[in-house]
């Protein structure tokens, strides 16, 4: 993994509270990004009793489902996981470009971090790629992320 290591982890993200808001769509590459997104904040020491979890349709309710999480005084960071996976339309771009930007937009509006944990990938093979624990493995980076950003 480039860049984040559990050493830049603070004892005081240990402590926050995370809501990990995910999608149905795409289950087989999500579910793995959720699996690793878990296991990388119980293994730096996030009581399992601080994670919230909320499942969404699709990438296009992440950015709602984000903000009404982060409005949440029990909430300290929210990640937003999905899988935008490139079709024969435009659908994927215009699906990519509103949930991003939403994302970003309810961060700021929020004043809370929320992690873009949302590949947008070409092919399926992509994102299986980049969900495998054992080859880019990016809900472990989402995870170590959203720790770093508590209180950032």
């Amino acid at each position: 993994m480039k860049g984040l290591e559990s050493t830049t982890i603070s004892d005081k993200s240990k402590k926050a509270k995370y809501a990990i808001v995910y999608t149905s769509w795409n289950k087989e590459i999500v579910s793995v990004l959720f699996e690793e997104v878990t296991k990388e904040l119980l293994k730096n020491g996030v009581d399992k009793k601080n994670i919230i979890n909320k499942e969404v349709p699709g990438a296009f309710e992440l950015p709602l489902s984000s903000k009404l999480q982060a409005q949440n005084n029990e909430v300290d960071v929210v990640i937003a996981l999905g899988a935008i996976i490139k079709g024969d339309t435009p659908h994927f771009d215009y699906i990519s470009k509103a949930c991003i930007e939403g994302l970003m937009k309810s961060s700021l509006d929020t004043n809370k971090p929320i992690i873009c944990g949302v590949l947008t990938t070409v092919n399926l093979d992509q994102a299986k790629q980049r969900s495998d624990p054992n080859q880019m493995n990016k809900g472990s980076e989402y995870a170590l992320s959203a720790m770093s950003m508590f209180g950032a």
